[in-house]
């Protein structure tokens, strides 16, 4: 029975897949595109029986028959609609894809050094882009049938190659707008590929224009940083109340790398953020930095994997989570230490406060360590305000309600307050502000 259900809900896909022989791309993309295509054939969708998704189910997602965009027709928003998505920084390069394909009419490309790319992957794809050539579908791993499709169907996504030398002065914004048109899937495609010596700061925003009806975002997103190379992603979704978000990063550090990350999610009916990471060279480091927000009955999963491959790197994962209603979260965090990787250093942390009797999470720190001479710590906190500190806000005049917000307010900020970019720090913590202490 169960193969059955899975081989009708994939229909859709198949139909789909089997009109991408029309596209004309050059040889090695073809070539990617039916290995993921014969990958997505082999591969049963993600179910709780598998250990990684015990907690995750995505039913909801696999019985929509989904429809892929592979016309490059797209319902293109108006710039008035997307304006608040955006920061109005006139220096910074901001690139809009609408349903997973580039809109030129709604980015702003600012000029840089000539040996700076940032821009459409599919138009790179197009130019048969040694870069992209390089590294594309190397570091990004095909491990259940959603990535497979992603590979399967890519055709576009964000794209930026920073030669060696060069430190990017200002942040680059890519906003990936779903209109909610129609069932539609959309499988973004982003390489980032930072030269040795050299530095950037990227944003990444996923976000829904409208409430109804259930839409697809199925992204993968590759990062490799070659040595001395030093990078700051923020990932922000905010999709709509019937949007599905699944999404994978890739990361590969070199010798003496630093990858500081932050993962905000705000919104989405169901949401799962995959980050792989590995240290290939001695001396890098990592700072992974999470905030979930999750109210009503939406789902959150955060699953993310360091492999220390190589020895003296430092790993930090510090990920927090407010939850209301009957919401859902997860965290799995896995921290691998290969033998040989001596001097390791890696601390783990999930915090998560209930502000409901609804609301669940299921958290699981985790520790592999095949080294002697490592110092790694995990750990996790599950709980609500103790009623002595709102009895302490009370005995100051200030009711139990407003009580909870403020400290709401100061829990999650203080994983908002450690981003530096200011425009997008600032909109945020109005943000969280708004929704925990509405009256100010």
């Amino acid at each position: 029975m169960a193969n059955a259900v899975d081989k009708k809900n994939r229909e859709s896909y198949l139909a789909d897949l089997a009109r991408m022989d029309g596209l004309n791309s050059p040889e090695w993309m073809r070539v990617l595109r039916e290995g993921g295509a014969a990958l997505f054939g082999e591969t049963p969708f993600p179910h709780r029986k598998q250990e990684e998704w015990r907690f995750t189910n995505v039913s909801p997602i696999v019985q929509v028959p989904f429809r892929s965009l592979l016309d490059g027709a797209i319902a293109a928003p108006s710039k008035d609609e997307i304006a608040g998505h955006l920061y109005g920084e006139p220096e910074w390069n901001q690139l809009v894809f609408v349903d997973g394909r580039y809109s030129s009419e709604l980015s702003s490309v600012v000029s840089g050094p000539d040996a700076l790319q940032v821009g459409s992957l599919g138009a790179a794809i197009a130019d048969d882009n040694e870069v992209v050539r390089k590294y594309l579908g190397q570091s990004g791993p095909q491990s259940n049938a959603f990535t497979s499709l992603n590979m399967a169907f890519l055709q576009d996504g964000a794209f930026i190659h920073v030669p060696d030398n060069l430190a990017m002065e200002t942040p680059v914004h890519f906003l990936f707008v779903s209109t909610g048109a129609d069932s539609l899937a959309a499988y973004p495609r982003n390489l980032f590929v930072v030269g040795p010596s050299s530095e950037c700061t990227v944003l990444e925003s996923y976000v829904g224009l409208t409430d109804t009806g259930p839409c697809l975002n199925n992204a993968v997103t590759e990062i490799v940083l070659e040595d001395n190379a030093r990078m700051n992603r923020h990932k922000l979704v905010a999709e709509g109340a019937e949007g599905f978000h699944l999404a994978t990063t890739s990361v590969l550090q070199g010798r003496d790398t630093s990858f500081n990350s932050f993962n905000i999610t705000l919104s989405g009916k169901i949401v799962r953020n995959e980050l792989d990471l590995t240290f290939n060279g001695e001396g890098s480091e990592c700072d992974l930095n999470g905030l979930y927000l999750n109210d009503g009955d939406r789902l959150i999963d955060n699953a993310l994997r360091v492999r220390h491959a190589a020895g003296k790197c430092h790993s930090r994962m510090a990920y927090k989570g407010v939850l209301s209603g009957t919401s859902k979260s997860v965290f799995a965090g896995k921290v691998a230490v290969d033998r040989g990787a001596q001097r390791t250093d890696s601390d783990q942390i999930n915090s998560n406060l209930l502000l409901s009797d609804g609301a669940t999470i299921d958290t699981k720190p985790q520790l592999e360590i095949f080294a002697d001479d490592v110092k790694c710590t995990h750990g996790a906190t599950v709980g609500a305000f103790p009623p002595e500190l709102i009895f302490y806000f009370q005995s100051r005049g200030i009711d139990p309600t407003r009580a909870h917000g403020i400290l709401t307010y100061g829990f999650a900020a203080e994983v908002v307050d450690a981003i530096k970019v200011g425009p997008l720090h600032d909109k945020l913590d109005a943000y969280v502000f708004d929704k925990y202490c509405p009256e100010r």
